[in-house]
């Protein structure tokens, strides 16, 4: 075992594999010097795509916890472990952006259809009143009550882009049960948001 080969200072001088292989076996050191070590290029990598430095921010949170989970999945035969996750990087900032861009258009298209019923109530800040930052909370929290199976093929579709057919392979699942997990997982999610659908 790794952990019981280094210390927290020692990780300054492992390579990357090794570094990867330290943060598989669940050692936050090992997160830690990820970070430090890395944390400009990828800023920088997301920051290309992203331009929006809080939502930066956000997707480098987002991939640290991604390498957390899925060190294991790792394999140097795959190629640098650098190049591996400066893909994962651009993979979520692309999936970011996409997300905020939908969000707009689904903004535009709801004032528009507000501007085409003048005898409804009007509702001019509808979308303030519940922030972006507020909603993706809401959402994130009502992921996690998921079950582990329908959480996760959620965050591989959702926040990695996986298609199906990348998902069923990354967990080992039939490519029916993956799409099976996905559409119970995202039933779940919809009858969530009823409650507070009048307020997005």
């Amino acid at each position: 075992m790794l952990e019981t080969q280094f210390d927290c200072g020692a990780f300054a001088r492992i390579s990357n594999e090794s570094l990867m292989e330290a943060i598989s076996e669940r050692q936050p050191h090992a997160l830690n010097e990820f970070y430090s070590r890395h944390r400009n290029r990828l800023k920088s990598v997301i920051g290309n795509v992203v331009h929006e430095e809080g939502e930066a921010d956000d997707v480098l949170q987002e991939i640290l916890i991604q390498i957390w989970r899925d060190a294991r999945r790792y394999s140097p035969k795959a190629g640098k472990m650098l190049g591996w996750v400066v893909t994962m990087a651009r993979r979520r900032a692309i999936d970011r952006l996409r997300r905020r861009q939908a969000y707009c258009r689904a903004k535009e298209r709801y004032q528009t259809h507000i501007d085409e019923q003048p005898h409804s109530r009007p509702r001019p800040h509808a979308f303030d009143e519940i922030s972006r930052a507020d909603l993706r909370r809401f959402l994130r929290q009502r992921i996690e009550e998921l079950p582990s199976y329908q959480r996760e093929a959620i965050e591989l579709s959702f926040f990695t882009g996986m298609s199906h057919r990348e998902i069923a392979n990354a967990t080992r699942a039939p490519l029916g049960t993956v799409k099976t997990r996905l559409e119970l997982g995202l039933q779940k999610l919809t009858q969530a948001l009823v409650p507070i659908r009048q307020k997005i």
